[in-house]
């Protein structure tokens, strides 16, 4: 029993007797009907190995492209991206070697005449500068030593200092208001016009000061004035100057603030200030200015109102950063006792406005000598020789750097110059030697911030740069026509590359609305499309040349096809996984429709005409191959069908099955003979021994499970469309798959019964090959439920068309019956012990114990199961389980059966050896379940133990109450018969009224009978002066009308004992022979109105008929009788012999 209670699962149940799936011309698994013949072609007979191997090739393809393909999947590599072509002819024009000369020149002059600050990160060596430009241009010491000699002798450029006076914030506020009308006063005070600090207690600055009348800004050589913003302490004026500078080493920059005063006209100070001449007269100027400030702003007599100082600044022009400076300034006050806050906001940059230079003379300095200086330092500083060139991003060298910062900025060249100027420059140079495109897209992004900011370009440099935007896109568009070939889906580094030119490229777009002369002739989204289109082509006519040409024969372009179209699908899923979203996000264009649709539509094209031709020469080799490009194509419209939002039914391919059913049909009566063969070859293979310790079925059911596996799988890749043709297929490949199921399992058997007849131990070997045919079974049924095809005109049941049900279910009740077989072949072994212990307990003498009797047959059974159980899965087990239990019943029926007239304790002990087989049996729930032990043989078992311990007149009332329980398993089938019943106190009888009859057995031979109603009570011994009564006959009719009364004088007491009952009997009078048994039915009398409960009255009329069921008894009631057989008292063989004369009566019913 300790066995049992380790089972964890539940056990399958006895099935039902099935129609079998197996064909009635079944003959012997090894006979020649079953070995499939030969065909021609590539599938010869033998083992299948071979085929199947193919097979799980083209499964584990089709697992490779389930979903839509994922990024982290397809990029593969990190390696560097494929190198991208280059022509050294696309960049900037050569130069001659006066040019050369000129731009050496230009270049060596901005280094020995420069001016301004520099930057930490610029190179302040004069040296290091000019050894720089040596290098660049590649001359000789003599060279460069007499090119600096020619530059020294030159004249030194004019300087001029450009002042941007952008805003300013947190101003004091000088009107009533709590506000001022800021202005500004700025100019340049030179080394021989500064002004000594008087000597006295306050420190004063030098500052402007206006006249006392407003009117319209006036030239001033040295000093320029902005607008005055009214009420603000926040003024932005974004007013922009040109001072000339006489010395840049000494000169410096001086800015005031005013608060403007309404009363003082701005003309008029303008005027005044026009008026003055000469460095004295401006000096008496300031002097007034400053007199008036030292008074707090009150005029005195004969002066005029002046207005109020807000703050003032002053810059060294030597001070100013060679790059220029935009920055805040913190206001000063003009003396230690003034009182000012607030920042200005200046834009400070050193320009060169005449230069002692050829390219300067020949007015050809600024935008084109940067541009032609640029281009130089770019080559230099981009050396092929450098590792991994392709990703370098423009990073120049501090002394690169210097220079064209000193040369930009003495041209006067503006940020937007600047950046048009890096783009142009670096765009051509990448066609020439490739960049890092997040470099050229940091310089379009910086390009477009500045092209924001500025009002525009001059005609000249935005044709210039729209020929450069024009140059670049069509370099783009040759790549993108070759995009699997730079660009390739499985290499991140390429990928992103690609992702980089794309933005570049959707930079290029927001220019367009920009220009005046517009770079693209049409919209560049087209042009993409129309590349990408083009490529596609190209890519496609290449692939197909070299796979499959068209002068090949047909057999040959197949096998090529086939490749071509496994290629054409990773293209698309890394079109779809990788190129989709960049041309999508970046560009608008949606490249995976554009591609899916022109190649899905190239290859079905090529797939009609290569079957068109091959149709005529179907061979298994062909239909081979057309089977594995069909499932290629079928994945195609998969894919496409797979996105949300895509219908398939436009594609090209959408009809494609059609001329590939030929293929298809042949290529699975190939698989169907293959499967044979190698379920064959597994059986023949196999040993019936576990694979390993943990497993405990053999290697061919793991071989058939695998097969029956890889076709389930195989269909569903197949997913063939057309649903009336998915039906046929799928029928036939489930009848197939059947019959190989049912071929393999009988030559399991066959092979298990020839290794038993070698002596071999038997119940190890029946373990394995039940394990066998259970895991063939659940793979079986897993395989046969995959093979659902599209809903057509045949109706569904639980999902699965109604047909393959039945062939599943029919397939079900073989391995059931094959299951069922070995398992009693197994069990067949323990018989005669189990016989050999249920002996033992009957021969047991009464002196013994219960228990002490039983144990021997429970320990033999826990040893068998814990064997059992170590070489049996849990479903084999419970088969066993069941099949030994009903082994066990029927020992103990036999037993019962060869012992009559033995001790009340004899049964007793039975008794209690069946409930301990139920426990045991049961184990607390983990082994059989209760409802399948008390079922079938256990209740017949249970009611003869319990009758063969009741008495006489106990088993004639069970006899009786059977009777009651019976009810008919056929309705209708023996007729019905309508009585009314009543109990009549007053006259302690029981009134019962037959009344009609009705579909009665046709007993004679004209079709009819001559019934009539025996009415008796039993049983007899509580009813035993009662006689029975019968009616009249009622001849030639079927339905016969009654209406008699029968009155018995019984007490009400014994009508409600145990059993009590009457008994209606049918027959057909027959004159010439006995009577024949039409048909019996029972009435409880404790349910009869007046014992049941008391009747008002004593009509009969006031009773409700009843109609009961005519019924033969069954075999529930006839085991009561075989218990009173046994008995040898007058009263059992009395009541025994009337029920046999009744059987005589029966005997001669259909």
């Amino acid at each position: 029993m300790s066995t049992l209670l380790e089972i964890k699962s539940s056990v399958l149940r006895q099935v039902q007797v099935c129609p079998s799936f197996r064909r009635r011309t079944e003959q012997e698994p090894d006979s020649n009907a079953d070995t499939p013949e030969a065909g021609t072609g590539a599938w010869k007979p033998g083992d299948g190995v071979e085929f199947f191997t193919q097979m799980r090739l083209l499964l584990k393809k089709g697992e490779a492209r389930q979903g839509l393909p994922r990024p982290e999947v397809l990029l593969r590599s990190g390696a560097p991206a494929p190198a991208e072509p280059v022509d050294s002819n696309r960049g900037l024009r050569p130069l001659t070697q006066e040019e050369v000369e000129m731009l050496y020149e230009e270049a060596l002059y901005t280094v020995l005449y420069r001016a301004g600050t520099m930057g930490p990160e610029q190179v302040d060596d004069e040296a290091a500068l000019l050894g720089y430009l040596q290098q660049v241009f590649g001359t000789s010491p003599e060279e460069h030593a007499e090119a600096i000699g020619r530059v020294q002798k030159a004249k030194d450029p004019t300087y001029a200092l450009k002042v941007s006076v952008m805003r300013a914030k947190n101003l004091l506020a000088k009107d009533p208001n709590g506000f001022s009308d800021p202005y500004c006063m700025l100019g340049i005070l030179p080394a021989s016009g500064t002004p000594r600090q008087p000597s006295g207690h306050k420190e004063q600055r030098f500052s402007f000061r206006k006249s006392s009348r407003r009117g319209v800004p006036l030239p001033a050589k040295c000093i320029q004035v902005t607008e005055v913003k009214s009420s603000t302490l926040n003024p932005e004026w974004k007013e922009h100057f040109l001072f000339e500078i006489e010395d840049v080493h000494t000169d410096q920059l001086h800015l005031d603030i005013w608060d403007h005063d309404d009363d003082v006209s701005l003309a008029e100070a303008c005027r005044k200030l026009n008026e003055v001449i000469g460095l004295k007269g401006m000096s008496r100027y300031l002097k007034q200015i400053v007199k008036s400030a030292r008074a707090n702003g009150t005029a005195g007599p004969g002066e005029d109102h002046a207005d109020d100082f807000l703050g003032c600044l002053n810059v060294p022009v030597r001070d100013v950063p060679v790059a220029g400076v935009d920055r805040w300034f913190k206001l000063e006050p003009r003396s230690s006792a003034s009182r000012v806050q607030g920042d200005c906001h200046l834009v400070l940059k050193l320009v060169t406005t005449q230069r002692d230079t050829e390219m300067s003379r020949r007015g050809r300095f600024g935008f084109l000598s940067y541009l032609l200086l640029l281009s130089r330092v770019l080559r230099y500083e981009h050396r092929a020789e450098q590792p991994d060139s392709s990703s370098w991003r423009g990073e120049l060298s501090g002394p690169g750097t210097t220079v064209l910062c000193l040369h930009g900025a003495q041209s006067n060249l503006s940020a937007l110059q600047l950046a048009v100027l890096h783009w142009q420059v670096s765009s051509r140079h990448h066609q020439t030697r490739t960049l890092d495109y997040g470099y050229l897209l940091g310089l379009l992004e910086g390009m477009q911030a500045h092209w924001e900011e500025a009002a525009s370009l001059p005609q000249e440099q935005e044709e210039s740069l729209a020929d450069s935007f024009s140059a670049f896109s069509e370099f783009a568009l040759r790549l993108l026509r070759q995009l699997r070939d730079y660009f390739p889906a499985t290499n991140s580094t390429a990928v992103y590359r690609l992702e980089l030119l794309l933005k570049c490229l959707d930079k290029l777009q927001l220019f367009q609305p920009s220009f005046e002369i517009c770079p693209f002739e049409t919209e560049l989204s087209m042009d993409i499309a129309a590349a990408l289109k083009r490529g596609n082509r190209d890519w496609y006519d290449r692939l197909l040349s070299a796979r499959s040409p068209r002068e090949q024969p047909g057999p040959q372009r197949l096998a090529g096809l086939i490749q071509v179209a496994d290629t054409v699908y990773e293209d698309l899923q890394s079109c779809y996984g990788i190129y989709a979203g960049l041309f999508l996000s970046s560009l608008k264009v949606d490249f995976f429709t554009l591609t899916f649709r022109q190649l899905e539509r190239l290859m079905a094209e090529e797939a009609w005409v290569l079957t068109e031709e091959l149709g005529p020469k179907m061979t298994l080799d062909v239909a081979s191959g057309l089977f594995e490009l069909y499932l290629t194509l079928a994945d195609t419209q998969r894919l496409w069908s797979s996105i949300p939002g895509r219908d398939s039914r436009s594609l090209a391919l959408a009809g494609i099955h059609v001329p590939f059913l030929p293929a298809i049909k042949l290529w699975l009566q190939v698989l169907r003979d293959q499967a044979k063969w190698r379920l064959q070859g597994a059986v023949e293979a196999d040993t019936l021994e576990p694979v390993d310790a943990a497993s405990k079925h053999s290697s061919s059911a793991a071989t058939a499970s695998l097969c029956l596996g890889h076709i389930q799988e195989l269909w569903a890749r197949l997913a063939w469309p057309d649903p009336g043709q998915a039906q046929a297929l799928g029928l036939q490949l489930s009848q197939d798959m059947c019959e190989a199921t049912l071929l393999y399992t009988a030559l399991l058997r066959k092979k298990a019964d020839a290794q038993q007849g070698a002596g071999e131990a038997v119940s190890e070997l029946l373990c394995v090959v039940l394990n066998d045919v259970e895991l063939v079974r659940k793979a079986a049924r897993q395989a046969l439920g995959g093979l659902a095809w599209p809903e057509g005109a045949e109706g569904t049941e639980g999902g699965l068309p109604r047909s393959l049900l039945s062939c599943m279910s029919a397939l079900d009740d073989d391995l059931q019956r094959d299951a069922h077989t070995v398992t009693a072949h197994l069990t067949s072994k323990m018989v005669s012990d189990t016989q050999k212990y249920v002996q033992h307990i009957s021969l047991s003498p009464d002196s013994i114990q219960n228990e002490e009797a039983v144990a021997p047959l429970l320990k033999y059974l826990d040893e068998k199961l814990a064997l059992l159980k170590a070489s049996l899965v849990k479903e084999s087990l419970g088969r066993v389980l069941e099949a030994l239990w009903e082994l066990l019943l029927q020992a103990i029926l036999q037993a019962l059966g060869a012992n009559r007239d033995v001790s009340a304790d004899f049964y007793g002990r039975f008794h209690f050896t069946l409930e301990a087989l139920v426990g045991f049996f049961h184990a607390e729930g983990q082994g059989l379940p209760l409802e399948s032990l008390r079922d079938g043989s256990y209740k017949r078992l249970e009611e003869e133990l319990r009758l063969h311990r009741c008495s006489t007149r106990e088993c004639i009332e069970q006899f009786y109450l059977d009777k009651l329980k019976q009810r008919s398993l056929e309705q209708n089938r023996f007729g019905r018969l309508s009585v009314r019943c009543h109990y009549e106190a007053a006259e302690q009888r029981l009134a019962v009224e037959v009344l009609h009859a009705a579909d009665l057995l046709p007993l004679d031979a004209n079709g009819l009978s001559d019934p009539f109603v025996i009415v008796e009570l039993g049983p007899p011994h509580l009813f035993p002066l009662v006689r029975s009564q019968k009616t009249q006959v009622k001849a030639r009719t079927l339905h016969p009308v009654y209406e008699e009364l029968f009155h018995f004088s019984v007490p009400a007491e014994a009508c409600r004992r145990r059993g009590a009952c009457v008994l209606f009997t049918v027959m057909d009078h027959d004159w010439l022979s006995s009577n024949d048994f039409a048909g019996e039915a029972a009435l409880a009398l404790g349910s009869v109105s007046g014992i049941a409960r008391p009747q008002a009255g004593t009509a009969v009329k006031a009773v409700q008929p009843v109609t009961l069921q005519l019924r033969r008894p069954r075999a529930q009631v006839r085991s009561a009788l075989r218990m009173l057989e046994g008995r040898a008292n007058k009263e059992a063989q009395e009541f025994v012999r009337r029920l046999k004369e009744m059987d005589k009566c029966m005997e001669a019913d259909p």
